[in-house]
């Protein structure tokens, strides 16, 4: 594709890149059993009852938007799906026999195109296929992370940081994919040594983002001080109040069990927080 052409793409949207390829005047309905999964479909995830609601809005008002399809290269029988595969599903659940569907001349690269536009227009991806699906574009089709800027229509910055989170083990890819974790999570949890067990301790504690953010910045403060020797309970309370409060804090206590607690804000919203709970209690 000529980099010249690349606009901004979730502004261009699919009938933008429709205008690209060569596409048969009319509407024409397919057997539902004539159409195969895009190869290139960067969604692997498909909530169950996200395709029940579409399934039921389709029995009741059918298919709006027509399935957008190829020819198959494998089965040249078959139309291979490029945009609209919830729609597909959908229809077979509630057992139609036919679909709307708009025949186009594609190839794979524009395929995918295809596939990422709709999703990421959508929000349809989690943030790991959203990633992957960028990763193809550059490792399949000769896209740097500049051309895949421009493309989708989101900063150079972001794209580098979607591309990060493909550095994730699986344990907390799984978490991501089973939207355990959301992709603000994700970002913090990129770089971290002790990714795992950060992951899990968010899961079950039910971290917020910002709490998350509190919990991965005090566990890094005391890994990096040398020859801690803090009580494991001391520990316990300060990640409890950060837990809590969704605020940092340092309990600093002498052998003679005297100290100090000193909790970090950033606002005075968050100043006045600590200030009223103070107040509530005492």
């Amino acid at each position: 594709m000529d980099s010249n052409k690349i606009k901004r793409g979730l502004g261009r949207g699919l009938s933008s890149l429709i205008g690209e390829t060569k596409v048969e005047a009319q509407k024409n309905m397919l057997g539902v059993s004539d159409l195969v999964p895009n190869k290139y479909q960067p969604r692997k995830i498909f909530d169950e009852d996200n395709l029940n609601e579409l399934a039921n809005s389709i029995k009741e008002r059918g298919i709006l938007q027509p399935i957008i399809v190829r020819k198959s290269n494998d089965d040249q029988s078959k139309f291979e799906i490029i945009a609209g595969e919830r729609r597909w599903l959908a229809a077979q659940k509630i057992g139609l026999h036919d679909v709307p569907v708009v025949i186009t001349e594609a190839d794979n690269l524009k395929s995918l195109e295809f596939a990422i536009i709709e999703n990421v227009q959508r929000h349809d991806l989690n943030p790991l296929e959203e990633a992957q699906g960028y990763k193809k574009l550059i490792d399949e089709f000769s896209y740097d992370q500049e051309k895949v800027s421009r493309f989708i229509g989101k900063s150079r910055s972001y794209i580098a940081n979607a591309l990060r989170l493909l550095s994730l083990p699986d344990e907390v890819v799984k978490l991501i994919e089973n939207q355990k974790l959301s992709s603000g999570h994700a970002k913090i949890l990129v770089g971290l040594e002790n990714v795992t067990f950060v992951a899990n301790k968010i899961v079950e504690k039910k971290l917020s983002v910002r709490q998350a953010e509190n919990f991965v910045k005090l566990f890094k403060n005391k890994r990096q001080k040398k020859n801690n020797s803090k009580d494991a309970n001391i520990m316990h309370l300060e990640m409890a109040i950060v837990n809590k409060l969704g605020l940092n804090v340092e309990i600093k206590n002498k052998k003679n069990n005297k100290g100090k607690i000193i909790f970090e804000y950033k606002s005075l919203d968050q100043l006045n927080k600590i200030v009223e709970i103070i107040k509530a209690n005492y």
